[in-house]
This record gives C-alpha cells, sequence and structure tokens, in this order.
C-alpha cells in the first residue's frame, strides 16, 4: 500500500490507440497503485460486457492489474458510486459533447480527448458539426472549458472541471511558435508556414481508404490544406488570422510520430542565442519539452513512445529567417500523456509524475 490520497479515475473509449495508451500510464502511475482506472464500454456493447482489457491490448498484459480489469458498462450512478474523480474520454467528438455536461452534473471532473470542447469560436467549431441538446447550457460549459496544454496553462488546469486535451497537430506547433510570438519576435505579416507530417495512428483506428496500407505504404501525401479541424486551435490558442499562419498537414507512412517544420521571419536580426535563450526560458519549467541546442536538429525516431516534445530550430546567416522544428508522439504528448499531465495538475501534483 501507498501513502498516497486516493484519486479515482474511469476511461471512455479505451479500445482504440489513444485510449489503450492511456490505460497503460495510468496502470503504471505511481499515484495509482491501488486504484487502477474504472474502463467503461460503450452503450452499444453492454450486451457484449465485459470484455478483458487483455483481449483488446494484448501488449498490456502483465502490467499491474491489467490482467483483471474489465470494462464494464457505462453507468452514471454506479460511477458516482465508486467515488469516480476524473473521468476520460476518449471518444469520438459527438459523444464528448453529450457526455461532458452529464459528467459535470455529477460531480465527475472530465479530460476529453476529442475536439468536441477545443475550441470557443463557433466558426472554428462548426468543422466538428456538433449539436447540442441544451445550448445554453454547453455554451456555459465551453465557456469555462480549459485549453490542456499544460505548458501554457498549467494554473488554470489546476483549478477545471473540464479540460479540453488539445489536438496532437496542434500541441506540435503551439509549443514550437509560443515562445517566439511571446516575445514579439515574429513579422507576421510575412506569415508563418507549419508544414507538419503525422504517424497513420493519428487518423484513428477505424480504417479509411487513405490510412489503410495500400494507399499510405510508400507515400506521402497532403490533406485538409483549408481545412483541417487542428487550425481553429492554432488561431484561437496563439491569437492568429488565418492570413498569418498556413498550416499544411501530411500523412506519413509510419505508425506514430509527428514532425512540424515552421518557417517564419523575425522583426529583426536575431543571434542563434537569442532564439535559445527564449526557448529556454518560456520552457524552464517544462519537463516534458526539450530543447535541443542549436543546430541540432530533433528527429521522430528521438521521441516515438516516449511523453516529450522536442523542439529545435536554426537561423540563417543573417538573423532573419528562422526554422523551427517539433516533434511529438501524436498518441503520447499529442493525447494520452498530454492527458495524463492535466490529471497530474488536477489532482495536485507535480505534472511530468509517473511520465518520465
Amino acid at each position: 500500500m501507498n501513502n498516497y490520497s486516493p484519486l479515482r479515475t474511469a476511461i471512455a473509449g479505451v479500445s482504440g490507440y489513444a485510449g489503450g495508451e492511456l490505460v497503460r500510464l495510468l496502470l503504471r502511475h505511481p499515484r495509482l497503485t491501488d486504484t487502477p482506472p474504472i474502463l467503461l464500454g460503450r452503450p452499444q456493447d453492454t450486451d457484449a460486457l465485459p470484455i478483458s482489457l487483455t483481449s483488446l491490448h494484448p501488449q498490456l498484459t502483465g502490467l499491474p492489474n491489467a490482467d483483471n480489469l474489465e470494462l464494464s458498462s457505462f453507468n452514471w450512478k454506479q460511477l458516482q458510486r465508486d467515488a469516480v474523480d476524473i473521468l476520460f474520454l476518449a471518444t469520438p467528438h459527438e459523444q464528448s459533447r453529450e457526455w461532458v455536461p452529464l459528467a459535470l452534473a455529477h460531480g465527475i471532473r472530465v479530460i476529453d480527448l476529442s475536439g468536441a470542447w477545443r475550441l470557443h469560436n463557433p466558426h472554428h467549431r462548426a468543422v466538428y458539426q456538433l449539436h447540442d441538446a441544451d445550448p445554453f447550457r454547453a455554451s456555459q460549459l465551453q465557456a469555462e472549458a480549459v485549453y490542456g496544454s499544460p505548458e501554457i496553462h498549467a494554473p488554470a488546469i489546476a483549478k477545471a472541471r473540464l479540460i479540453a486535451n488539445p489536438g496532437c497537430y496542434a500541441t506540435s506547433i503551439i509549443l514550437a511558435l509560443a515562445p517566439l510570438l511571446r516575445a514579439n519576435l515574429l513579422n507576421l505579416e510575412c506569415g508563418i508556414v507549419c508544414d507538419a507530417k503525422s504517424g497513420v495512428s493519428g487518423a484513428g483506428k477505424t480504417p479509411s481508404p487513405t490510412t489503410h496500407f495500400m494507399h499510405a505504404a510508400d507515400n506521402l501525401s497532403a490533406y485538409a490544406i483549408f481545412g483541417h479541424r487542428h487550425t481553429g486551435e492554432l488561431l484561437e490558442q496563439l491569437n492568429l488570422t488565418t492570413d498569418q499562419i498556413q498550416f499544411t498537414p501530411h500523412l506519413l507512412p509510419i505508425p506514430r510520430g509527428i514532425l512540424s517544420t515552421m518557417y517564419m521571419r523575425l522583426n529583426q536580426p536575431q543571434t542563434a542565442a537569442a532564439i535559445q535563450s527564449v526557448f529556454d526560458e518560456f520552457f524552464a519549467d517544462a519537463p516534458l519539452v526539450r530543447v535541443r541546442r542549436s543546430p541540432q536538429l530533433p528527429q521522430i525516431q528521438y521521441v516515438v513512445r516516449t511523453n516529450f516534445c522536442d523542439l529545435g530550430f536554426q537561423l540563417s546567416t543573417d538573423g532573419r529567417r528562422l526554422v523551427v522544428i517539433s516533434v511529438i508522439d501524436n498518441l503520447l504528448k499529442g493525447a494520452a500523456s498530454q492527458a495524463v499531465q492535466n490529471m497530474n495538475l488536477m489532482a495536485g501534483w507535480h505534472q511530468a509524475e509517473g511520465l518520465l
């Protein structure tokens, strides 16, 4: 037995890639060894329940408590009886939009890994085509939702009832650009170009014509050039307009990982030492962001299956043009481990606990 205060967690949506990584992290979290997460099946799967965790994710066999865990029926009253403190939703956007008001009404805090609550601007949120049973209540909760980027919003996350976990592309880009924008170093009239590439797991577990092996293998393709759903996150979190940033995502023929390359011009000539200092100071208290020493650049192979975001940059010889590289594992720092960071903050623990 440990001496930690118990925290009860539950996960809805454990069958997906991000859900599987999330339960793995929670099972190995040092604060939760005595309180493994409650795993919730989908309402439509009630007749098939219980389902063992290791039948869905055999790779978890042998982890603490994993062999004994089963997915149970989703029941709000039972979650209350089990004294669940935090519910993770790794569910489709529409399902999260429906369930969050109910969870909060039952006194359960929520970390939502979908895009349902990330966007405050209705125009940006329209990309998800969400429909609220109670629009007024939904608007109240939307105003309350905190964007769950621990490096940007840690104090607000610690006090929140509803966390909107950031998108994976958005995480990689926001962490790269926020220090430079806060230091007012960028010439926004010239615009920022974000060229981002992701492994196929970023599209989720359900196969599609563009993510199955015959399309993705030995290929590289751009998609959603002017309409990717993470664009709104960039605009809102970085306080930019569509004239100031262009985000183009690409599909890489690898299982996981994101590499984002950002091209920008500076307001005035800078030195590499000055740029390095901006990043170092911004992330001085960010244990899961590793800033490389210029001219070293990060690569996907160094972050895949880790919880880190790695950043690096190179500056042109005239000091006016800057290229920043950001890499993450889309299923971890881009989803599950960022959700655990948020849980740690909400629980009053160190944000990196169980992740280093």
